[in-house]
């Protein structure tokens, strides 16, 4: 492995011994290569998206769950920080369990993540729609409101607005990219300290909040225990994505050093900040039982507290951590396809691996993944319940990519394959194993968790659909299924680095 002062050549040389030619422009550094993962978890994003939802399911005390999914997916990240060390590759999941599984297993959670980080896509930019007409009316596009699809519909074009806007600065490069992420995350860093301390000063109830339940024990089969199980949706939504630090590893100046760093301090700078944004809205808001706080959730806290004007301001902040997240969310899914289409691990891999010479990007899947995104959104137009599906698919999906990619590392150090890490590097040392098989069970139980079909999550509200209740099901099942029918029947014995990326030979056989 490169030393701690390894220069972009000998970068270059390491990805070549991997069997890669360097073709992704290298230029991030240590805060980029972390903005990008803070950028796609943004605790701004995912907690006005669904705080109403966790709110509606436990009370107050929902809360804790935030703790539970900090500590269940830091498993994850403390797994994912060291195969960064072993494999600094585009496409994280996929290498990282290409080369400790079969490759049925690689390719099955390359697709996985890349349903993910799609439809999260579209679900970020949905989020818009939360934020943008409470900062002004006029981005309420379609009707007024008071139609029973208006919102729907309005969110399918501010989201579908978001993601041209993303799918033009991907394809424009890396650089491009680092800019506008580091400016976004910045003002989400400020914006989301800015709300803990003014909420905090607003308070009107101590911390003890957290364990008022508000009766919700009673609307729940399973009482409190089945409250909270819903609730942890909004914890493990927003904490994941973080892999995507690590797939910029070749576009990332000494990625064995930087990238897990960038890993870790995106899930405990998100979970900290996050924790404390929800506790200080819990002490300000002025009453505990407000309809609005299940309906709209923080937007509603922000403004009810710190008044139109402030909250407004703070309001836009949000908008712009919803881009940049939508922006993370499409550069993941592009360092996917592209990692697997130059192994020709996909239909049309030639063309989806082909490099833009001037921005030094994929330019194909950045269109690619922004058509499918819109595509996905459009679904939300006469359905607006799909949102907690689509929510709730994207999260199953991505956790069972990183089940394979836990599983695999702990089949791997049961069978005493696992190559020890070098002094100097990230390690887990004898923690490897206890802490591999502590994040594959927390990722098995949250998968049941989220995707059982319960209507009071997919299909709350008339009209009733069978196909809503069991989305977070079906679409994983089908998906999954029917892309490793393709995979096995058609696309199996092609499986090859492709000659236009493959590194001269002699670099390769330096590993």
């Amino acid at each position: 492995m490169p030393s701690d002062s390894t220069s972009a050549p000998a970068d270059e040389r390491d990805l070549a011994s991997f069997g890669y030619k360097q073709e992704l422009g290298r230029t991030l550094g240590a805060f980029s290569t972390f903005a990008t993962g803070f950028a796609f978890i943004s605790i701004l994003t995912g907690a006005f998206q669904l705080f109403f939802f966790a709110y509606g399911n436990a009370g107050p005390a929902f809360w804790w769950t935030w703790v539970i999914a900090v500590a269940g997916q830091l498993l994850f990240a403390l797994c994912f920080a060291e195969l960064a060390v072993h494999y600094p590759l585009a496409g994280s999941v996929y290498n990282w369990c290409k080369h400790l599984a079969r490759p049925g297993t690689s390719w099955i959670a390359g697709v996985s993540l890349i349903f993910a980080l799609i439809v999260s896509t579209a679900g970020v930019a949905l989020a818009m729609q939360f934020v943008l007409p409470t900062v002004w009316s006029g981005f309420q596009l379609f009707g007024d409101g008071t139609g029973p699809y208006d919102y729907a519909t309005n969110g399918v074009l501010l989201g579908a607005i978001t993601i041209l806007a993303t799918t033009v600065i991907n394809i424009l490069g890396v650089k491009v990219i680092a800019v506008i992420n580091n400016i976004g995350v910045c003002v989400e860093l400020v914006a989301t300290v800015l709300l803990i301390v003014l909420l905090l000063f607003s308070a009107k109830r101590g911390p003890q909040v957290v364990f008022e339940t508000n009766g919700a024990e009673t609307h729940n089969s399973l009482g409190m225990p089945g409250a909270l199980l819903m609730a942890v949706l909004l914890g493990v939504y927003i904490l994941w994505g973080f892999d995507t630090a690590g797939s910029v590893g070749e576009e990332t100046i000494n990625p064995r050093k930087t990238n897990p760093r960038a890993i870790i301090r995106a899930v405990l700078a998100a979970g900290v900040m996050g924790g404390l944004l929800m506790l200080a809205a819990l002490m300000a808001v002025g009453d505990l039982s407000a309809r609005e706080l299940s309906v709209s959730g923080l937007p509603y806290v922000v403004e009810s507290v710190l008044g139109p004007v402030l909250g407004k301001i703070l309001l836009v902040c949000v908008a712009i951590a919803v881009f940049v997240c939508a922006l993370a969310n499409q550069t993941g899914a592009i360092r996917m396809i592209f990692a697997m289409a130059r192994d020709n691990a996909l239909p049309g891999s030639g063309r989806l691996a082909r490099i833009s010479r001037r921005s030094r990007t994929p330019v194909i899947p950045a269109v690619l993944t922004g058509v499918v995104a819109v595509l996905v959104l459009v679904a939300n137009v006469r359905q607006p319940q799909i949102f907690v599906v689509i929510t709730s698919t994207t999260v199953v999906l991505a956790l069972v990519a990183y089940v394979l990619v836990v599983g695999s590392l702990t089949l791997t150090r049961l069978r005493g394959r696992w190559v020890p890490t070098p002094p100097g590097y990230f390690s887990l040392g004898r923690w490897g194993l206890p802490v591999s098989i502590a994040a594959l069970a927390w990722g098995c139980v949250v998968i049941v968790d989220i995707a059982w079909p319960r209507r009071e999550v997919f299909n709350p509200a008339e009209p009733y659909h069978w196909y809503l209740q069991w989305g977070g099901v079906l679409f994983v099942v089908i998906a999954l299924g029917l892309s490793f029918m393709f995979y096995w029947f058609v696309q199996r014995g092609k499986v090859g680095v492709l000659a236009d990326h493959a590194a001269p030979v002699a670099e390769q056989t330096r590993r």
